[in-house]
């Protein structure tokens, strides 16, 4: 215990150093300056795919800013979220607590029951408990300036970010008219406000958390960027990723301008996988391939997302296959603050990782909670991943699936029956972690509409729909599917 208690000071030494010695500078300079914690910025991207940049290997998108970001930094291959839904998955980063402890387990306000459904959401809290002390309220107790510019989705009036421990607060618009002075999502105007709390607190830490709206839909794009991304697999799509990359790569260069860019961690990430199905005004949207479905799913499709890290003292150039979990944020950045408190979390620290890029500093199993059916199709589901084998439980049919992500990260071939030790005790760490956080479970519906359920979930599985590899009957069929769906949840009229 002595020597990792000796190995994390040596870590927190060679930040502050970092932090204190600048890339050039007159002699003398380290002996007056004071130590100061770094500055944190949080870049969220809004549905964005795994492999949505061209930094992951996205050749039909023009993300130019944030690849070279990538290349200079750490680049995670294995970044996952506490959640494949949005509000959950964002409590997770702000706490560093699973979303089954926090009841926030779908988004705000969820989704209503339906016929359709063998079992019965649970009843969620409809916002971040205020006696959950967020990363801004620790942050902020130690000394910085914090700023919550862009989406919140973690409750309504009395429990904003303002409530949460953020100083500043500007939601900005979900959606724009393309112009050329704001793309479709209120990208710019996010990063100018940013850029404003950047240079009103550059005497100071601050904690920027900027949760893009990019490219959640509906999205739209100028036509001049949708004309220039005509050959990408969803061209009104390429071109509002294209803006979002532009407006961080405005960001970094204001944040390079002021002087503050070797001060500064910064992680880009998104909230959740990529939407695979169609949904909304979009007939297609992206593709997670080579993972199995996408956003609102436990497969690998709506679990694994870009992670980008730059910050000094960290490590540079490399990328990183160890796994990486949202929730493990909150401890991770208090520890770079030097303000690690003194309760656990359900996230662990990952310094050692930053700063070696080299593997994780302990083996553990990842566990999921989804107990809610979403408009994406998907059906309530726990998941568990331990080293290379991954446990999927469906809630609603008591049945299991069992894969070996070493050989088969798409997730194809279900090795349960193969395997049946093995899936038994996946099971039954699963239930007994469950437990552990009081998860809240389903119960039976007493209006199932069993043709309805058959329909909609086994007659057409769209986890398995495959975007990028669909012919014309694919995609008739799964747009005849989203028909299906959009009316078994179509709320009544008032």
């Amino acid at each position: 215990m002595r020597t990792m208690v000796d190995g994390r000071r040596l870590i927190r030494c060679a930040i502050v150093l970092a932090l204190l010695v600048p890339m050039s500078g007159p002699p003398g300079l380290v002996a007056r300056a004071q130590p100061r914690p770094p500055n944190i910025i949080f870049i969220l991207a809004d549905d964005l795919g795994v492999n949505d940049l061209g930094a992951y290997g996205r050749r039909d998108h023009r993300t130019p800013h944030l690849d070279r970001f990538a290349a200079e930094g750490l680049r995670f291959t294995t970044a996952y979220v506490a959640s494949p839904i949005c509000s959950p998955s964002r409590a997770a980063i702000l706490t560093g607590r699973a979303p089954a402890r926090l009841h926030l387990t779908t988004f705000l306000p969820g989704r209503p029951d339906a016929p359709s459904q063998r079992v019965l959401h649970p009843s969620i809290r409809q916002h971040l408990p205020l006696g959950e002390m967020t990363l801004a309220e620790r942050l902020r107790a130690a000394g910085y300036a914090t700023a919550a510019i862009g989406k919140w989705h973690l409750g309504g009036a009395g429990f904003g970010p303002l409530e949460q421990g953020f100083d500043v607060y500007h939601p900005g618009q979900a959606t724009t008219p393309p112009s050329d002075a704001e793309g479709g999502k209120g990208e710019y105007d996010l990063t100018r406000e940013a850029q404003r709390f950047i240079d009103a607190n550059r005497e100071r830490p601050f904690f920027l958390y900027l949760a893009h709206n990019n490219p959640h839909i509906p999205y739209a794009a100028r036509e001049t960027l949708v004309t220039a991304n005509a050959g990408a697999f969803e061209p009104v799509y390429a071109a509002t990723v294209e803006t979002l990359d532009d407006s961080v790569g405005r960001l970094l260069g204001h944040l390079t301008a002021a002087g503050l860019r070797e001060r500064t961690v910064v992680i880009f990430t998104s909230d959740n996988g990529g939407l695979h199905v169609p949904e909304g005004p979009h007939a297609r949207v992206t593709h997670n391939t080579p993972f199995r479905a996408g956003k609102g799913y436990l497969y690998e499709g709506g679990l694994r997302v870009p992670l980008l890290v730059q910050g000094p003292g960290l490590a540079r150039a490399r990328s990183v296959d160890a796994p990486f979990l949202n929730t493990d944020w909150t401890p991770t950045l208090l520890e770079l603050a030097g303000a690690p408190p003194a309760e656990r979390f359900d996230g662990i620290s990952q310094v050692p990782l930053l700063t070696s890029g080299t593997g994780p500093p302990r083996a553990r199993p990842l566990f999921w909670h989804l107990p809610h059916y979403t408009n994406q199709g998907s059906r309530p589901a726990g998941a568990v991943r331990d080293g290379k084998w991954k446990l999927v439980e469906h809630y609603d049919d008591d049945k299991a699936e069992l894969f070996d992500l070493s050989v088969d990260p798409g997730e194809s071939r279900n090795l349960a029956a193969r395997h049946l030790a093995r899936a038994s005790a996946l099971r039954a760490r699963l239930r007994a972690w469950r437990t552990s956080v009081d998860a809240q479970e389903n119960s039976a519906n007493p209006d199932l509409a069993p043709d309805m359920y058959t329909r909609l979930y086994v007659d057409f599985d769209a986890s398995r729909f495959d975007p990028l590899h669909a012919d014309a009957e694919d995609w008739k069929a799964v747009a005849a599917w989203r028909g299906l769906m959009n009316a078994a949840v179509r709320r009544p009229a008032r």
